[in-house]
């Protein structure tokens, strides 16, 4: 597992996406009947980018968890909810579940509960672009770009730019509020 940076405080993250590909695409051949969800906001943005990198345009789909969330009382609704979208079956699918940072593990507990409202899945994979430590909830990728160790205080923010390229920074800020 690679931890390439460019600078103090940013990972190079177009190597780790690249990274990411290589073993989404070993860890699939073969698997008849997968399918890529993304978790918004930048999860979404790498299942596209993997959705197109390996031809499964026709069988992405998106999930907001907001609803789902086991803090969802404490926390409020987050100003920005996005649709969830899956228009294929998902019964019997394996499901690539892609999140940008895996931390607590709770994200990924109420992405799941959201797959289930949607039908019974064969299997769900888990692809990370960042696995930050730090679990709650007994959650482990399949693939992930890189391990990072953070400072209390601080987290992990994916970002987009306007052609599509991927950054990401470690921000001294809402470690606590974010995953």
């Amino acid at each position: 597992m690679s931890n390439p940076t460019s600078k103090a405080g940013a990972f190079d993250a177009e190597a780790l996406y690249r990274s990411l590909l290589d073993a989404v695409r070993s860890g699939l051949a073969g698997v008849p009947d997968a399918a890529i969800v993304g978790i918004h906001s930048g999860g979404a943005w790498l299942a596209e980018r993997l959705a197109f990198d390996l031809g499964l345009e026709k069988r992405l789909g998106f999930i907001d968890v907001s609803f789902y969330r086991d803090d969802y009382a404490k926390k409020g609704l987050h100003p920005d909810v996005k649709p969830t979208r899956i228009d294929f079956n998902v019964d019997g699918a394996t499901i690539l579940l892609v999140d940008d940072v895996l931390y607590t593990g709770r994200t990924v507990r109420a992405a799941i509960n959201v797959l289930f409202d949607y039908g019974r899945p064969q299997r769900i994979m888990l692809a990370a672009l960042a696995d930050r430590g730090g679990r709650e909830l007994p959650v482990a990728a399949d693939f992930v770009g890189t391990q990072a160790t953070l400072a209390a205080g601080q987290s992990l923010s994916l970002a987009r730019d306007a052609a599509g390229q991927l950054s990401l920074t470690i921000e001294d800020d809402n470690a606590d509020s974010v995953q």
